[in-house]
């Protein structure tokens, strides 16, 4: 095991590189490391414990031999440690969760030394509470965090930009609705993380709460046409062959973030020091993004798929908010998931076998001029598509990697820092031909008059 022999800045240390995910996000990286046009030069991996790191990195480097990367030792709750790495590093992985438990220290660290920090949670409280906090102070030592960066939120986050760039003017969106279908040859099971996130996510709710009154209101984009209505509880889209029901995801709230500080910058965030180039690049790409109204939906083939959704919600929903409630959901998850979340996460052939389906359900108006006469209905419908390998531990380290390696070769035409969305963030770069380089892709499915 080697230990860092210079004192040199590393690209990226992966924190948590051990954990389930993290192993992945190693594996991904180590496809970058070191390769033609690549700028990821040096990794170090990071964590509590070198044994399991050391393993870690064996099964990320098969089937070639193990790789010789500096293993530095880490602890969330130890900020000196914290700190120690964000003096090596130009930029921060950070795969230990649940954030609302561990996110903030490392957050905290790399605000505090201008150190890039790019993380996959999707937890909307620990998001917003990191932006509250930490915002002015990134913003002031040049560290840019990045939450998010995962497939919570980007698949939404370029998907609904994608949609809304079809509608060419004088059209217009007014909603944008996503539906979410993972697919299996297997059974599918989640990560236990991802769980027990939901899990803390119901207990903590009125926490969101209490951050978002206390904090000033965010101006809303103006949006054609009246706002959408709530709809039913259980949906069949017969346009996709789904039945959906409503998912309480992290997407659409960082989708309203990057829309809301659209409305603020209508042109984009400047860059450090962005050419004359990448400005005109920048600004004609957000002039053709338009604001939707945007929810998201899981979805399922059968009826009875929905039901079994809807059971877990329940049983998440009433136990989550009681300490009692929490350990037995969490003692025993394969019972309270129906079989979704077991403690030791899926095999990898399980993974191999798993795949997603977005779709986006764009409807709007052929004449924006239309939106403004009062009372009309969407009168065009368009549906895209983004779709990619298993979402937890193939597309959330490709899209993470994508992101780290966009940060290190254009950092000149992102911000100095700031806590972002990715969305407002990568929107202009070129980070979904990347995402479509390497197995997701983006379709436009079809584009239709609907009689309202």
């Amino acid at each position: 095991m080697e230990e860092e022999q210079n004192g040199g800045r590393f690209d990226v240390v992966i924190l948590g590189a051990s954990g389930f995910t993290g192993k992945y996000v190693l594996r991904e990286a180590l496809k970058f490391l070191n390769t033609p046009s690549s700028p990821l030069k040096s990794i170090a991996i990071a964590g509590r414990s070198p044994r399991k790191l050391s393993q870690a990195l064996e099964w990320a480097s098969r089937p070639n031999p193990q790789l010789s990367l500096p293993i530095l030792t880490a602890d969330t709750s130890d900020p000196s440690s914290l700190r120690a790495l964000c003096a090596r590093t130009r930029l921060l992985l950070n795969c230990v969760g649940p954030f609302r438990l561990h996110g903030e220290p490392v957050v905290a660290a790399c605000a505090a030394a201008g150190c890039d920090y790019l993380d996959i949670s999707g937890e909307p409280e620990f998001m917003e509470r990191v932006e509250a906090k930490y915002h002015d102070h990134a913003k002031e030592s040049g560290a840019l965090v990045i939450s998010a960066c995962g497939f919570d939120s980007v698949p939404a986050e370029l998907g609904v930009m994608f949609n809304s760039r079809q509608w060419v003017e004088p059209a217009a969106p007014n909603r944008v609705e996503a539906y979410v279908a993972l697919e299996s040859e297997k059974r599918i099971v989640g990560n236990f993380a991802t769980y027990e996130s939901a899990v803390l996510g119901v207990a903590n709710a009125h926490m969101l709460q209490q951050l978002r009154r206390s904090r000033p209101r965010k101006p809303r984009p103006q949006i054609p046409g009246p706002p959408p209505s709530k709809g039913e509880t259980i949906e069949k889209q017969k346009k996709i062959g789904l039945w959906a029901v409503k998912l309480p995801s992290a997407d659409s709230i960082v989708v309203r973030r990057t829309l809301s500080t659209l409305t603020e910058n209508p042109q984009g965030l400047p860059g450090l020091s962005e050419s004359a180039e990448m400005v005109e690049k920048r600004e004609a790409f957000w002039s053709t993004v338009k604001p939707a109204h945007f929810g998201v939906k899981i979805g399922t083939k059968s009826l009875l798929g929905i039901l079994r959704i809807i059971m877990v919600g329940v049983f998440i929903g009433l136990l989550g908010s009681t300490s009692f409630g929490r350990w037995l959901l969490l003692k025993f998850p394969e019972i309270f998931s129906l079989g979704w979340f077991r403690k030791k996460g899926p095999s990898e052939e399980e993974v191999a076998s798993a795949s997603f389906k977005m779709w986006f359900v764009g409807h709007g108006f052929s004449d924006r001029t239309i939106a403004a006469q009062g009372n009309t209905k969407p009168n065009m419908e368009i549906v895209t598509r983004v779709m990619g390998p298993e979402v937890g531990y193939l597309t959330t380290p490709i899209i993470l990697i994508q992101c780290a390696l966009i940060l290190l070769s254009q950092r000149e035409n992102l911000p100095k820092g700031g806590v972002y969305p990715p969305g407002i963030i990568f929107g202009p770069t070129d980070l979904q031909e990347r995402l479509q380089q390497n197995g997701i892709s983006f379709d436009v499915i079809s584009k239709s008059n609907i009689s309202s």
